[in-house]
Parts: structure tokens; sequence; C-alpha cells
């Protein structure tokens, strides 16, 4: 160690656009460390022997050792670190729970901030995209095909994984873009579609092909996919079914849900003065919902122009779901927070259009199964709010299409797939899933350590079956 670790009790910040600017455009909101708030927030790190850190990782990174590279100044050595457990440490870098899950664990974190381990896996994987010339390298390939049905977070890891392996990989993706919830769910204020398609531009470089515009169950059934030479099939489609309150006057013109707001704006670009698919540009808007989706729903509408945002969400500032980051993000561009607020029904005037919600007021009464307080209706105490543009961010759920096609791949009441915990394998045989088509609507990285376990025992099932 040829350098001084710093006992700064917090973390460097992260410099980012000011709030009364950002919120009227679609650039990047935190810009990243420098070269030098890098090496020094690398140098906060103990290097812990027993690396807490990594425990709490889902895809296993080893943080210290990444870490401990860009204290001494090696970004390229750092990310070949990452690059070992992970198929894409930009997008992890920015939008992964880090505070959840390896920040939880920091020791630095007990006495003062943990160490920012986000923000340094994102500068290194910046600083990679931009410094380094070199393709990466073809792996040899060993005669096995694999289909991945899904470009998201998780199909992307499980082909990247495989390709390193040396299997013939194709994913089919449904939409006329590869990259899930990175392309039309996450906002480009939090994610540029740039780092997301240089990420999928490495994978193809190593040989993994990717389809658009196929949708499986429709165009292919998973049936006709082994019939086509695939030895193995893993489903990594997602939840992108929502929910609704199925309360009065939701089918009002007005009324989206967030998956449908959120894919017109990232992946339609329905902002730009000359979208094909133009979308409402509203004075009010009310988004219920209180989880990252609601917070990134909410904030493009404020871009979109919208005089007053609210975040309409039935329990507490505290039960919030949303990131902390994100929540201090909406609040700092002037999102309007009514918690412990419930819609009952939809307002709507003479042309069928939104013109407010009916709310009552809620308080919190005992614990319910998931552990939060249960919300209760306060007596009395209904009122309107007005809105012209009412946004469901409520949950979503897998499509039914794969189940309702494939014989025998059994799914819960919720219709996620079920699936063996440790391996990934489904109830058909050959046939692996992970990520919200398993889970439901979850995180990024926790989809992708799904897609890491799942290439991991496919690939053992094709070497067992090929002895």
């Amino acid at each position: 160690m040829a350098f001084q670790r710093n006992m700064d009790m917090k973390k460097c910040p992260m410099p980012s656009q000011d709030p009364n600017v950002r919120n009227k455009n679609f650039d990047e909101v935190a810009l990243g460390y420098t070269y030098e708030m890098a090496v020094n927030e690398a140098r906060r790190c103990l290097h812990c022997k027993n690396k807490p850190c990594v425990s709490a990782c889902p895809v296993a990174i080893d943080i210290p050792e990444f870490i401990e590279r860009v204290a001494n100044e090696d970004i390229e050595g750092a990310y070949e670190i990452i690059h070992r457990s992970s198929s894409l440490p930009a997008v992890c870098g920015r939008v992964c729970p880090q505070e959840n899950q390896c920040e939880g664990k920091c020791v630095r974190g007990i006495k003062g901030e943990p160490v920012g381990i986000g923000r340094l896996e994102r500068f290194v994987a910046d600083w990679h995209r931009e410094h380094n010339t070199e393709a990466p390298k073809m792996p040899e390939q060993n005669g096995h095909k694999v289909a991945i049905i899904g470009a998201g977070p998780s199909g992307l890891t499980a082909a990247g994984d495989l390709a390193k392996m040396g299997y013939k990989v194709t994913i089919f993706e449904a939409l006329h873009l590869a990259g899930g919830v990175l392309v039309y769910g996450i906002p480009e204020f939090r994610l540029p579609k740039a780092i997301v398609q240089q990420e999928i531009d490495n994978l193809k470089a190593i040989g993994v092909d990717i389809e658009t515009n196929m949708v499986i169950g429709k165009v292919l059934t998973i049936d006709e996919l082994f019939e086509m030479g695939y030895e193995a099939v893993f489903i990594g489609s997602g939840a992108g079914l929502p929910r609704f309150m199925n309360i009065p006057g939701e089918s009002l013109k007005g009324v989206y849900s967030a998956n449908e707001y959120l894919t017109r704006i990232n992946l339609m670009k329905a902002y730009r003065p000359d979208s094909h698919t133009p979308i409402k540009h509203s004075k009010n808007v009310a988004v219920v919902g209180g989880g990252n989706v609601a917070m990134d729903a909410a904030r493009c509408a404020k871009r979109l122009g919208a005089e007053n945002v609210y975040i309409v969400y039935r329990r507490g500032m505290e039960e919030l779901p949303a990131r902390k980051e994100e929540v201090e993000h909406a609040m700092e561009e002037g999102i309007i927070f009514k918690t412990l607020t419930n819609p009952v029904e939809v307002l709507g005037d003479a042309d069928g259009m939104v013109r407010g919600m009916k709310c009552v007021e809620m308080e919190l009464g005992e614990p319910d199964a998931s552990g939060r307080r249960r919300p209760i209706v306060k007596e009395g105490s209904e009122f309107e709010l007005e809105c012209d543009t009412m946004i469901m961010s409520i949950g979503t759920s897998p499509n039914p299409l794969i189940r309702t096609t494939t014989p025998g791949l059994e799914t819960n009441k919720h219709g996620c797939i079920i699936t063996e915990e440790e391996t990934g394998l489904t109830s058909r045989e050959g046939v692996y899933a992970g990520g919200d088509a398993v889970t439901g609507a979850a995180t990024v990285i926790l989809a992708m350590g799904a897609g890491k376990q799942a290439a991991k025992s496919i690939d053992e099932y094709i070497k067992n079956k090929n002895k």
C-alpha cells in the first residue's frame, strides 16, 4: 500500500445538475466523480479481510479489491475485477440500491457514511468506456446453443456469462430495442441510453445475437425453440403487465399506467417536439405509488412542464419504498408529496377527460403481513385533488403470454414462474427463469444475480447432458 487511508467520516459528494435546471431537461442528473474524487473516496475503504460488502452484492463483485485498485490509481485493473462478475457495471453503478446492499454492510458506515461503492463502480465503468480502445475478445465456441427470452438485465447477464463460456447465445426480445427496463423504464436523466447501448454492443462483440420484435409465445413458442436446436432456454421476460386499483374512473382519458407513460417517454422519446408518439403535456399530475417507478414518472412529468406534480402514497414518508436518493432528488426538483393519502375515484369532465381525484386521508395501524403498518381510512376525510393526468404506479406482474403457451410451466397465483431457488430451473426440463418474471417487480441487480445463477446452472445442465 503506497497511499494513506482517507479517514473522513463522510463520503465525497457527487456533483450534480442544479435542481431548477435539471427539472427542465432529460440530461443525466448525477455528473459522476472526477479522477481525483474517485481516488480520494477509494482511499476511505479499509480493505476489510472478511469483506462484508461482497456478501451483500447479488453478483458477488470483489468490492475491496476493485476499490484498492482505484486507490492505487489502476483504473483499468479495477474494471477487470468488476467485469469478472458483472456484465453491466456502468448500469449498476447508477441504478443499484447500494444503500440496501453493499454499502449497507460497509464497516465505514457504522460510525460515519459508507464508502461510495456505487459511485466508484460508475466511475470505473465510465473511465474504461472513455479510455479503452481494445475490442472485447471473442471466446472460443463450444458448439452448443442457448436461447434467452428477454433482453433486460437478467437476460443480458445470462447471455454475457454463457457467451464467455463459449455458448452460441441468441436473445429474443419483444420490443424493437434491446435493454428491457433499462431502456423503456428508467429515464434518461438517471441512466443515459447510450451507456446501455454500449453494454449491449459489448455483448454483441463476444458473439451474442439479439433478435428484436420477437414475441415469444406469439412468433415462436419455447417448444419450437428446442426444435430449432437450442439445448436450454432462459426466460427473463420481466414483469411488464401493469396493475390498477379498480376504482371508478380509471378508464378516463388521461389515466396512464406508469409503464405506458415511461415507455412513451424513454423508449419512444415522446418528450421531443418531433416525436411520432407524443404524450400529453399536463398542468397538474398525480402519480399514485411510492416506489422508484413512481419517482421516475413524477420527475418525467415535471420535465414535460407540469406546474404541480404530486406523489400520492397511502403510507408515510418513512415507509416510501423508493431509494432515499430518488426521493431526495424528487423533492429537490419540486415534486409534492401527499403521503397518507389514497385515491378512491378518478373524476372526469364532460369530455371524458380526467379533472381530478377523490381521495381519503389515511392513518397507520398495526403491521400487516409485510411488516409495514397497515393504512386505515380516516373517517370523514374525503377531499378532491385537482389533476388532469393520473399515473398508476402500484406494481406490475408478468405477462401471461409465455405461461399460457408453454405446457407444464408452473406459475404461482401472481403469474410468476416457479423456479428452484439455487438453480433457476423451472418445472420444464432445460427451461430456466429469473428476474422479475420469477420475483415480480424487483431491482436490476437482483435480476442480474438471477441471470448469473441461471447461466452457471445451464452450463452444468448441458455439460451433464452431453457426457
